[in-house]
């Protein structure tokens, strides 16, 4: 096991994309899981904070240390072991996301949680229960989470396999691999009816197994994990669709969601895109310096479909559904090969990075909205956010899932003073977002830097709830603290 004691050997660890900056007196880098038990033990029994480690690429401050050590899985990166019949996959947590699906990939087999930054561990994505732009069809990293290992503060493990253990409307009765038994009650509240992660998922008759996933390193270490595949379909229709206005192509993407729902016979050309992201002009001039093909004054609709039959006919029915809505069709990018296919999923992914280059070039943390809303509410929340942008004279770019009504609404500060402008906006959006029975985030999570906007969402009612429900794993209060509600909770 690699320990880094000196300050100049783990500057690394202290930040993560949205450059919220932390502290740690050590970074220890275990090679299996029983390293983690002793390291976990130890720490437990000296009552020293313990921050489990990603690799960087969140934007929530969750793997960013407050004091204590840190763990990083990043030496438990291997594969276990790939069952191709039942189409699973065993896997340690420190694996990179691409380096798994390229994996799979090379198996005609497919994995579809799909990250926008793709250099996350797996055992992260599965402690935030990421999505991404595949998440319209195939939904959050939570489906396709059928088992896992966790190494509780205590230091004991409790083997999980979906399925098995359940909770009694809202009490969960459980043992240890060890033989310790948990019994405890969850929290009660009504989660929003829209892609959500924030805070802890807690419904009657729960599986035990959705407790931890999306928990951020709260309730245990993540040693092992056992995936759901699916059939690969290297077929793909892909297109990134430009619009003249926003209104041309708000009701593209509401009648490709909408003829998404609707009952096909067997032999009908079915739209069924497995994304649908916008992207505002704003957003598209700030990546045009990179992709200098973008028309000018422009707004796009990318998407993704996979062809399993008649490719020729699925491409007209997209085609007219563009013509329909008056797409500049001449303009548009159409995947033609492999290549092109990727070029577009960098096109996809770039402008998040390009704003966080942004802000961390200004030294600032980024400020952008993860919320979402029910999908009746959201073409109207949408314009209400421009307005308050506009009122507010704020530098901005808008892009995200609009499929599913999810917005990241990002600002863009120059220096302090319009970095603190641009806090109190994001709150004024989240105060919004949960008016409307939405949430302060869908797919990104809580960490350190969201708890006010959690505790907005469900009161402090509920935020005791969960740290109790923390409480009943971790009495010593030593794992992951400050992720998803405030320290001063847990008394």
């Amino acid at each position: 096991m690699i320990v880094k004691r000196n300050p100049d050997e783990f500057q690394t660890y202290l930040s993560d994309a949205s450059n919220y900056q932390g502290s740690a007196d050590a970074v220890y880098l275990p090679e299996n899981e029983e390293e983690i038990i002793a390291l976990v033990k130890k720490f437990n029994e000296d009552k020293i904070r313990i921050t489990v480690s990603g690799n960087g690429t969140g934007l929530t401050g969750a793997r960013v240390p407050e004091g204590g050590v840190v763990i990083s899985t990043e030496k438990m990166n291997k594969i276990i072991e790939l069952n191709d019949c039942e189409k699973n996959l065993r896997v340690e947590p420190g694996m990179i996301l691409k380096d798994l699906q390229d994996y799979v990939e090379e198996k005609e087999l497919f994995y579809p949680p799909d990250t926008t930054e793709r250099n996350c561990f797996i055992g992260a994505t599965v402690a935030t229960n990421s999505s991404g732009a595949r998440s319209f069809q195939y939904g959050p990293t939570r489906d396709y989470i059928i088992g896992m290992k966790v190494v509780l503060p205590s230091g004991e493990t409790i083997s999980i396999r979906r399925g098995e253990i359940f909770a009694s409307e809202h009490f969960f009765s459980f043992s240890t691999d060890q033989g310790t038994k948990y019994e405890f009650e969850i929290p009660q509240f009504e989660m929003p009816d829209t892609k959500n992660v924030s805070g802890y998922y807690c419904k009657a008759n729960m599986d035990l197994i959705d407790l931890f996933i999306g928990s951020e390193g709260t309730l245990g270490v993540i040693t092992e994990l056992k995936l759901k595949l699916l059939p690969l379909n290297e077929k793909i229709f892909s297109c990134v669709v430009f619009f003249q206005t926003e209104e041309d192509a708000f009701n593209f993407i509401d009648e490709a969601r909408a003829a998404t729902q609707a009952d096909r016979s067997e032999e009908e050309i079915k739209i069924s895109p497995r994304g649908l992201e916008f992207f505002d002009k704003r957003a598209l001039n700030f990546l045009r310096p990179e992709y200098p093909a973008i028309p000018e004054d422009s707004c796009s609709v990318w998407l993704e479909q996979e062809i399993t039959t008649r490719e020729d006919e699925l491409a007209e029915v997209w085609l007219a559904l563009m013509r329909k809505h008056r797409a500049r069709a001449e303009n548009s990018w159409l995947a033609m090969s492999k290549k092109d296919l990727a070029r577009f999923k960098d096109f996809r992914h770039a402008i998040s990075w390009k704003v966080n280059d942004y802000v961390v070039r200004r030294g600032l943390r980024k400020v952008g909205t993860d919320v979402a809303v029910p999908i009746k509410s959201f073409r109207l929340f949408y314009q209400w956010m421009i307005r308050l942008m506009e009122l507010n004279g704020m530098e901005y770019v808008v892009y995200g899932h609009f499929g599913n009504g999810h917005a990241h609404l990002n600002m863009l500060p120059g220096k302090q003073e319009e970095f603190i402008q641009a806090k109190a906006i994001y709150a004024d959006i989240c105060g919004e977002a949960v008016r409307l029975k939405g949430t302060v985030s869908a797919e990104h999570g809580i960490g350190k830097m969201k708890r006010e906007y959690l505790l907005m969402m469900y009161g402090e009612s509920v935020i005791r709830q969960m740290a109790q429900l923390k409480l009943v794993f971790d009495s010593n209060r030593i794992l992951n603290i400050g992720n998803i509600f405030e320290e001063k909770y847990l008394q």
